[in-house]
């Protein structure tokens, strides 16, 4: 492995502010970067910045997360709150609130102002609310959702968004973990940038779900569900900024490159959601709520809780088909 040369023990004492944010480095052949992830640095002091008038907010990662404070989301808030939770949605990509004991109702009247709500095409409405979704984990039914992804990417306009409600959870473990993609696709070097910004990726329904297809059914879940593509790196319709937008559950290859290379190239993008400077991690509570931007985050839900009981509930939000 091909290693950064090696420094006095006290270098970095001696190296100015400037100086430090150059040190980040690649190790090959595996394809990361070690060293300062200064390209954050603008964004956190940005976000450090912002204060609401209709509630306040605790920061949780460089420039993704922020906890909900002084505000009840269980009651018919003013406009000018759903205002502000849009744009605190916006800026943090993620927000969070606890001790919030929302009926199956009052979930869906909350998320329903910030647009339409879907009807998933095959999870069951198994709540009283067509637009309600329960995912309810046991011993006998294990977590699953333990990849990195945006949700449905395989359908021709995917969500927006989604807020997600816990009603049950484990004593230990079954976290949440979000990512930026607008600091994914920042901290990409400048030529893999310009050579991705004008590709299309191939989001596959079977390949995430083709393992609980019958074999008699493929053709037919096929027609139902056609393969899509979506830009690699999209452009946000509310921030306008760049955000990659491939993710290992949905995307089986990259239009216009071979097997190898396209298999290649997706492994190195989807790495970018691997660093923990991107992240932020949510320890659930009886009725937390996480309210997170589908366009701008990946999320991974933690399978760390088995035998142990999690149950949660998922209202999506509409979106609008990614655009480069």
């Amino acid at each position: 492995m091909k290693q950064p040369t090696a420094a006095p023990a006290d270098a970095a004492d001696r190296v100015p502010g400037s100086g430090l944010a150059s040190l980040r480095v690649p190790l090959d052949p595996y394809p990361i970067q070690v060293g300062p992830s200064a390209h954050l640095a603008a964004e956190a002091e940005r976000l450090s910045q912002l204060s609401f008038e209709h509630f306040d907010v605790r920061r949780m990662g460089a420039t993704i997360g922020a906890e909900i404070t002084g505000v009840d989301i269980t009651r018919d808030l003013p406009d000018e709150a759903i205002a502000e939770l849009s744009t605190a949605l916006a800026a943090f990509k993620v927000i969070f609130f606890r001790e919030q004991p929302l009926t199956a109702e009052r979930h869906v009247a909350f998320a329903r102002r910030f647009g339409d709500l879907e009807i998933h095409p095959f999870f069951p409405a198994n709540t009283g609310e067509p637009a309600l979704v329960r995912f309810e984990k046991s011993a006998e039914l294990s977590g699953y959702e333990n990849a990195w992804h945006h949700d449905v990417t395989w359908r021709e306009v995917p969500s927006m968004g989604a807020v997600l409600h816990a009603i049950t959870v484990p004593e230990v473990g079954g976290d949440t973990l979000f990512c930026d993609m607008y600091a994914a696709y920042d901290g990409l070097d400048e030529a893999t940038k310009e050579r991705v910004d004008q590709l299309d990726a191939v989001h596959d329904y079977m390949r995430a779900f083709g393992m609980f297809v019958a074999p008699d059914k493929v053709d037919e879940t096929r027609a139902r569900y056609p393969e899509v593509t979506h830009p690699v790196v999209c452009t946000h319709p509310v921030t306008g900024r760049r955000h990659l937008y491939v993710n290992r559950n949905f995307v089986s290859g990259i239009v216009g490159l071979g097997p190898d290379d396209s298999t290649t190239l997706i492994d190195l993008l989807c790495r970018q959601a691997d660093y923990p400077e991107y992240q932020c991690r949510f320890r659930w509570e009886p009725d937390s709520v996480a309210f997170w931007d589908n366009r701008a985050v990946q999320h991974y839900a933690s399978s760390d809780y088995w035998p142990q009981p999690r149950v949660m509930e998922r209202a999506s939000i509409v979106g609008t088909r990614p655009e480069r």
